[in-house]
This record gives C-alpha cells, sequence and structure tokens, in this order.
C-alpha cells in the first residue's frame, strides 16, 4: 500500500514539474524576446551555441494591422439563377488561390449577397498600397467558349409597335409641316440649321458635302441622281435616318465602280456555305475546271448551274455595280485589276473560290447636297442589338491544365488547354454540334480566336492560337492555371484600411484584459486562499498555452478575436470557481481535504462540462454561418474553451493532489470552508 502511494506521490509530482516546463515552454515561445536575448548573452560570453527560439509574430487581422480592403461585383447574369451561387463560389476559389500563391498574409476572400448582386469581399492585411492588392489579385482571365447565334431575334412586342407607329406618325406630321415651309419660299440652309434633327447637317445649315451611292446616303444619292442642280425634294424622301426634304448642289467626279458577275464555288468550312459538297480541294479542282470553260457567252449559264452564292445565281451571276470597297479584299482586287470582258479565277476568299467576269466599269457620279431631316424610329432602333454569338457552357472553370507549345507546322506560339471530365464531355458536344461552323475563343471579353470545327473533339483538348509570344504565352497559361474566372467581376469598392485606430484599440483592450486579469487573481488568491493561488497558476498556463496555439496554428487576430479569448478567460475561472465552491461545500462537511478534493472536482465537472458543451456548440454555428470578424470571435473561444477544460481540470486538479499532504488532514484556514471546532472534535 506504502509502494503504490509512492508511485501516486511520484506520478504527481512529475505532473507538476511537466505543468511548470509547459509554462515556461509557452512563456518563451509567446515572448521569446527576453529569452534569445538571455541565450544571446550566455553564447556571446561562453561561445556555447545554445539555439534561439523562434520569434513567430501573432497574426493580426485588417482591423489591427490596417491593410487593403476590396470589393468585387460579380456579373451572374449568364448564368443560370440556380448555379449562380456555386460560380460566385467559384470565383471566391480562384481568387483566394492566387492571394495564398503570392504569399499575403492571412488574406480573408468571402462572398456576400446584396440583393439579387453578388459581392467578393477580400481583405489583404498588411497590404497598404490599393494599387499593389489589385496587381497582387491580378486581372485573372475570364475565359470563354461561344457558338454562332442561331436564336432569332424577337419580334416588337405590340405595345413597342404601337408605341413606335405613333413616333413616326408625329414626325411624319412635323416634316410635312416643314416641307410646308419650304415650298413656302423659306432659306433651306438657315432652316435646316434651326430645326434638322442630324447633328452633322445642323451644324453645318443641312450641307453634307459631296456623297456618292454607297455609304449612309445611299438612298439620298438615288433622289439626287435623279433630279438637276438646284432641285429641292418636293416630297419627304424616307432614309435611314427619318423623313427627309433635300437639296441637290453640283456633282463631281468620283470612285470608279465595276460591274462584275461571279461563279462562287464554296467548301466545307467556308463562311456562310449552305449545304457544301466539296472539300476545299474538291473546290478549287471544281472551280478551276469551270474557268477553264467559261466565256462571255457561257458565263450566265455557269453561273446557274454551279455557283453555290444564292444571292446572284438566279442573275446568273451579276452583282451589279459596285465599287471597290464593297468587296472583300481578294475579289475586290481581281475584279478592279481585271479588264472589261476580262474572266479570271479561281480567287479564293472567306466564301469559297470564285471565277470573275469583269463586264463594266464607270466613273461615279460624286454629288453636292443639303437635307433636313426629322428622325423616325425603327425596330433596330427599339430592339436590342443581337449578339451573334452564344454561350455554351464551357469556360475557364472546366479548364485542367493550360501549357505553352508551338505550332508544329508554323512555329507560331499557342496556348494548349485540356479540360476536366465536364469540360471534355461539353466540348465533345460543342465540337460535334458545330462541324463547319465556327467556335470562337473569348479571353477577358475578347475574341481572341474564331477556328472553324471541321471535325468533332473528344479529347477534351483545344488551342487558342493568338498573336503571343512567348512571355504572353507563358503569362496567359500560367493566369490559366491559377485559375481562371468562371464569371466576370468588377471592382467597386477599393479603400486603404489604416493600422492606427486598431492598434489603438488593441492597445486599450489588451490593457483592460490585463487589468480585468490582476484583478481575478487577487480575488481568487484573496477568497479562496490556498486553491486560489493555485487557480492563479493555472489560469497562466491556460493564457500562456493558449497565445501559444494561436501563434503555432496560426490564428488571426481581430479585435473581435481578441474579445473571445478574453471571455474564454472568464470561462476558465468560472471552472475554477465551481470546483472550489464544491470544495468548500465538502470541507463544511466534514471530510477531509484529500476527500473533499476529488468530491469537489467530481461534483463539479457536471456544470463545467454542461456548461461548456453548450458554448462550444455556439461557437460551431457562428463559425459555419458568421462573418470573418463573428468567425474569429468563435474560433479564438472555441479554443480558449478547450484549453480552460484542461487547465482547470487537469492541472488544478494535480496541483491540488500535490499539495495536499502539506497540511492537516481536514485543511485548515489556508482553505476556504475549513471548520476548526469540527476538526477538533
Amino acid at each position: 500500500m506504502s509502494s503504490i502511494k509512492k508511485k501516486l506521490r511520484a506520478k504527481t509530482r512529475w505532473g507538476v514539474i511537466g505543468i511548470f516546463v509547459l509554462l515556461l515552454a509557452t512563456v518563451i515561445f509567446d515572448a521569446p524576446n527576453l529569452f534569445n536575448g538571455w541565450v544571446e548573452s550566455i553564447n556571446n560570453k561562453t561561445g556555447i551555441g545554445i539555439p534561439m527560439v523562434l520569434d513567430k509574430e501573432f497574426a493580426l487581422g485588417l482591423d489591427l494591422q490596417g491593410g487593403a480592403h476590396l470589393v468585387y461585383q460579380a456579373d451572374v447574369s449568364q448564368i443560370d439563377v440556380e448555379d449562380r451561387g456555386d460560380a460566385v463560389e467559384g470565383v471566391r476559389d480562384v481568387i483566394e488561390r492566387r492571394v495564398n500563391a503570392i504569399g499575403v498574409g492571412e488574406p480573408n476572400v468571402q462572398t456576400t449577397k446584396v440583393g439579387e448582386d453578388y459581392r467578393v469581399i477580400v481583405e489583404l492585411p498588411g497590404v497598404t498600397d490599393i494599387q499593389e492588392a489589385k496587381d497582387k489579385i491580378g486581372e485573372t482571365p475570364i475565359l470563354e467558349f461561344k457558338k454562332e447565334n442561331i436564336i432569332p431575334p424577337r419580334e416588337l412586342t405590340e405595345e413597342e409597335r404601337i408605341e413606335m407607329d405613333e413616333f413616326n406618325k408625329i414626325a411624319r406630321k412635323k416634316a410635312e409641316g416643314y416641307l410646308t415651309e419650304i415650298k413656302n419660299g423659306t432659306d433651306f440652309e438657315e432652316f435646316a440649321e434651326q430645326n434638322s434633327e442630324d447633328e452633322l447637317s445642323r451644324n453645318n445649315g443641312g450641307y453634307l458635302g459631296f456623297i456618292s451611292s454607297v455609304g449612309p446616303y445611299a438612298d439620298l444619292y438615288s433622289w439626287a441622281s435623279s433630279v438637276s442642280d438646284g432641285s429641292v425634294s418636293q416630297e419627304l424622301l424616307e432614309t435611314n435616318q427619318g423623313f427627309a426634304i433635300a437639296k441637290r448642289g453640283g456633282s463631281t467626279d468620283g470612285d470608279m465602280e465595276v460591274r462584275a458577275s461571279h461563279i462562287l464555288i464554296c467548301y466545307l468550312g467556308a463562311s456562310r456555305c449552305e449545304g457544301a459538297n466539296y472539300t476545299k480541294t474538291e473546290a478549287l479542282a471544281k472551280a478551276q475546271k469551270i474557268f477553264e470553260q467559261a466565256n462571255a457567252d457561257n458565263f450566265a449559264d455557269l453561273a446557274i448551274q454551279w455557283s453555290t452564292d444564292p444571292g446572284s445565281k438566279e442573275n446568273g451571276g451579276d452583282l451589279g455595280f459596285f465599287p471597290k470597297e464593297a468587296m472583300v479584299g481578294d475579289f475586290g482586287e481581281a475584279s478592279f485589276n481585271a479588264s472589261v470582258g476580262e474572266i479570271v479565277g479561281p480567287v479564293e476568299t472567306q466564301y469559297g473560290f470564285h471565277i470573275i467576269y469583269k463586264t463594266d466599269e464607270k466613273i461615279n457620279q460624286n454629288i453636292e447636297a443639303w437635307y433636313l431631316v426629322v428622325s423616325t424610329k425603327s425596330e433596330l432602333d427599339i430592339l436590342p442589338p443581337q449578339d451573334p454569338w452564344m454561350n455554351t457552357g464551357l469556360s475557364g472553370k472546366q479548364l485542367e491544365r493550360a501549357e505553352v507549345v508551338s505550332n508544329p507546322n508554323t512555329g507560331a506560339v499557342q496556348v494548349s488547354l485540356q479540360f476536366d471530365s465536364e469540360g471534355t464531355e461539353l466540348f465533345k458536344n460543342i465540337t460535334t454540334e458545330n462541324v463547319g461552323k465556327p467556335i470562337a475563343i473569348y479571353l477577358d471579353g475578347e475574341p481572341i480566336s474564331i477556328p472553324r470545327v471541321n471535325e468533332p473533339i473528344t479529347d477534351g483538348s483545344a488551342v487558342i492560337s493568338g498573336s503571343f509570344n512567348i512571355t504572353e504565352a507563358g503569362l496567359l497559361s500560367q493566369r490559366l492555371n491559377a485559375g481562371a474566372l468562371p464569371v466576370p467581376v468588377e471592382i467597386i469598392s477599393q479603400q486603404t484600411v489604416g493600422a492606427t485606430l486598431g492598434i489603438e484599440s488593441m492597445q486599450k483592450s489588451l490593457k483592460a484584459a490585463a487589468i480585468a486579469i490582476v484583478l481575478v487573481m487577487i480575488f481568487m488568491i484573496v477568497y479562496y486562499r490556498i486553491p486560489g493561488l493555485i487557480s492563479v497558476i493555472s489560469l497562466s498556463l491556460y493564457i500562456s498555452l493558449t497565445l501559444a496555439l494561436f501563434k503555432l496554428i496560426g490564428v488571426t487576430l481581430t479585435l473581435a478575436g481578441i474579445a473571445g479569448f478574453v471571455l474564454s478567460i472568464g470561462m476558465a475561472v468560472d471552472a475554477n470557481v465551481l470546483i472550489f465552491e464544491r470544495l468548500k461545500e465538502e470541507l463544511k462537511l466534514g471530510k477531509s481535504l484529500k476527500t473533499a478534493t476529488e468530491e469537489g472536482f467530481i461534483r463539479a465537472w457536471s456544470s463545467i462540462r454542461d456548461g461548456n458543451i453548450s458554448t462550444l456548440i455556439t461557437c460551431a454555428l457562428l463559425i459555419m454561418l458568421g462573418t470573418s470578424f463573428v468567425k474569429g470571435f468563435a474560433i479564438t473561444l472555441g479554443i480558449g474553451i478547450f484549453v480552460s477544460l484542461f487547465t482547470a481540470i487537469t492541472v488544478t486538479r494535480v496541483l491540488l493532489r500535490y499539495i495536499a499532504p502539506w497540511f492537516k488532514e481536514k485543511g485548515n484556514m489556508l482553505f476556504l470552508g475549513y471548520r476548526p471546532n469540527k476538526d477538533a472534535k
């Protein structure tokens, strides 16, 4: 029996030693400067080389050390309503990875929804230069794959059509009044300056200069070419700009115009080629064969038989007169360089191969003109412009890897993309449905490549072939690998948070906490005496151990976090109070000090357990549902509770067990609850 007691006593003794070693170690870890200074002094004197303690700083939040606060708004207009939350979470993950990769200390990236707006809030402690902060986040690329928009534009609603008709009715009535005034002899130029609704003509007294058969005034030119010099229109002219009253001046030689016919042979993959029957090679061979057969007599018949241009086929390929700039580059060059009556070809354009028959040419006349216009509305003025491209659902979020490669044929630098399983399946479906059609690759809202799909791509790979050099391609690849944003974001708020207010607040908070801790310690010693002194040791270990864990884990301390820590100190003291009150009650019942100590811990445990569990549940809910500062409060409070359970239940008990044999069996006046009279019996 004596041997067992000795073993228990030795075990308790080692426990006490461990407690003080832990207290010393955590204090040194929390405040290493003093220890390191002492070690340095010894090393300098003895040269024995005692290692120093790593001086790890506490992680301070934005409110304590200052930094950058950025708010981005996500454009989720192109995302289905049910997928918007996931898309914005994807944006947060991408920005978080990018910020973490560049080593910003303790960044905080979170999402929030304000009304219907989705936002991403980025806090970068220690970064005081807003531009630097934006640069560190970077212009993360937005990668999108789009296909041709085949959805027909919507028609005017009945209400819109009535509104448009009413507007044009009023415009016509106004224009008719102006026409009457001009017919009655009002000065045209002065009247146009006062009343024309076209800015150019109003500022110049209605003068437009010399106009040609092409361009914005083609319809006005058509009227002017049919009347003599000095004529004023006697009826309202319906132009693209609105109801017009025009006046003709003189004329002068303008640009050359050519009249030509053509036979088009398009091929699979050519622009606007419907129902293609030829590959590119076959189309060239067919065009060459037709060119060799063609002459002035049979050209129209060959065009009707073979041309794939539905607009001119039935006219024997006749395109009428046209200026050079009205045609695509190679076609315009070939038709203007040919002689009248000459047949040239095959000429390749984006539409296929052309055989061109130049039938006439003339010098166009440019005509001097004035006009007064009253604006009207058309469907185009009311309906929004139709986007020629539509989203496919394939974007940077399905990107698995990007790398720089070179085209084996041309040596051009390209960026190769490899999609994940979802992206591979999506890309396969897109390319299968769009064989022979273009697919646009957009980067940051701009099309950088519009390749044509020749066959379905099933391996989930694609290539961006922009005008890159090695550096640009490498940077793009790096940014894409870091994470392409699934939706565009726009910065809507940026500010620098100064550290002055935070430091002042922290100093006041720490001062208040220190005063409170000292007062609590004094109270515990005065009221509970020896157990109170033990609680002070336990509380000291609690504080030093908790701060060491904050350092070691990397908990970001904010003002809210410090509040959580201070609150947990109160919880730790509360556990000791419960234990000592039970100890007091047991001593009053006349039990021995040893028995009263053990009974005190057993009877207090249920209250301590229930109180701390309920607080931990609250902390868990705050961490799951709260924002950054609330989470910081809950994390520090939760860690503090776990540590307080260790110090209150284990440390205090070991110390009390160790000192109990130092006193009489039933204690003395140094223990609250001691009853000397009963003890004397």
